[in-house]
Formats: C-alpha cells, sequence, structure tokens
C-alpha cells in the first residue's frame, strides 16, 4: 500500500482522524458511551465539532470505529499451549492497558451495542479455550475462565481498588496457573455435589 506524502490531504486527513480517534478512546474509556459527546471528542482532539462528524457521521459510528481495534486472543487445540496463552494474554493486559477492550467494558453497562460486542467477543474466545479443554463440560470450564480473564482486566484497570491494581503481571501469573490448569485439565476436581456435607477428612 502506498503511503500519501507527508503534507498531501489525504496524509492530513489520516492524521486528523486517528487524532480524534484517539480523543474518542480516552473519552469512552473516562466517561462510557452515554457521557460522552461529539463536543467533547472535539475539544479533547483540537477540532471542530463538525469535522468530527463530517469524519464519522455519528457517535455511534466513531464508538465503532474504537472499539474495532479490540482483538480476540488466539488460543491453541493443545491444553498446555492454551494455558501458557490465556496466562501471557493476561500478563500482557496487566502491562499494557488494551485501550478497545476497556472502552467495551466501561461502556457495557449502559450501552447494548458496546455489551454485544463485548459477549460476541467473550463467546468466540471461550469456544477456542473450550477445544482445549479434553473434559464434558469443556464449555462450562471455557466460560469460567473467561470470567475470571474479564474480572482481572476490570479490577486492575477499572476498579483499581485491590490487590490487581498493584500486583505485577509475573505474580499474578504464577498465581493463575494452577487454577487453569486445574480447569483445562482432562480430570478436573470433584464436584460440590460428590462430597458429602459434614465428611470428615484426615487431619
Amino acid at each position: 500500500m502506498t503511503t500519501p506524502p507527508p503534507n498531501s490531504r489525504a496524509e492530513q486527513r489520516r492524521r486528523t482522524e486517528a487524532r480524534i480517534l484517539d480523543a474518542a478512546t480516552r473519552n469512552f474509556i473516562a466517561d462510557g458511551y452515554e457521557r460522552t459527546t461529539i463536543r467533547g471528542v472535539a475539544a479533547a482532539a483540537g477540532v471542530d465539532a463538525g469535522l468530527v462528524m463530517h469524519y464519522f457521521g455519528s457517535k455511534q459510528e466513531l464508538f465503532r470505529r474504537v472499539i474495532g481495534t479490540a482483538p480476540v486472543p488466539e488460543v491453541s487445540a493443545a491444553p498446555e499451549q492454551a494455558i501458557e496463552q490465556i496466562l501471557a494474554t493476561i500478563a500482557d493486559r496487566l502491562a499494557n492497558e488494551p485501550v478497545a477492550s476497556l472502552t467495551l467494558l466501561r461502556s457495557m453497562l449502559t450501552n447494548p451495542e458496546a455489551a454485544s460486542i463485548l459477549s460476541a467477543g467473550m463467546t468466540r474466545y471461550e469456544a477456542q479455550i473450550a477445544q482445549a479443554i479434553p473434559a464434558g463440560d469443556a464449555s462450562l470450564r471455557a466460560a469460567v475462565i473467561g470470567a475470571i480473564f474479564l474480572g482481572v482486566m476490570v479490577s486492575r484497570h477499572l476498579v483499581k481498588s485491590d490487590e490487581l491494581a498493584t500486583a505485577d503481571p509475573p505474580s499474578l501469573r504464577s498465581v493463575s496457573a494452577a487454577a487453569f490448569s486445574s480447569a483445562t485439565a482432562a480430570e478436573g476436581p470433584a464436584p460440590l455435589s460428590s462430597i458429602s456435607i459434614g465428611q470428615s477428612y484426615p487431619s
């Protein structure tokens, strides 16, 4: 693909669009979908609100462009590789704020489209994880892993009110490894229904 000359109209438009998208991303993360406005994005980008509308047409389209960069992590078919990939993804998301994903998380409670996109992405991710789990309840285990993944991201980057806000990625990776290994194993821990209430165990 040919790169436009530095001072060409196409290159100026590209830089302006990038500046608007960057400002929109910051506003969506900070304020959520409902409270973000075209005027606010324009002010943050240093452009006129009419220019934002000219390039993107609506707040909804601007939101779509921002969240369109949120990738679904890849997971291999082998359980051992899947665990390593899940842990590596979590460590990366802890060390580097995934702005598109955070925009989705911040907006999903007030914007149905954000909730739908996040749900679809998590469904695809969990389906990949389930394929790597040699167990009859693979889909349930994958859903639990997905819930942990989301919980870690929310606690780290949005809530910022517990140990996850300051934990270093290698430590969290180490703590999470045992749980994910158990969840992806062929033989998982005994279900609660198989443990008798009042059952005694050796001390």
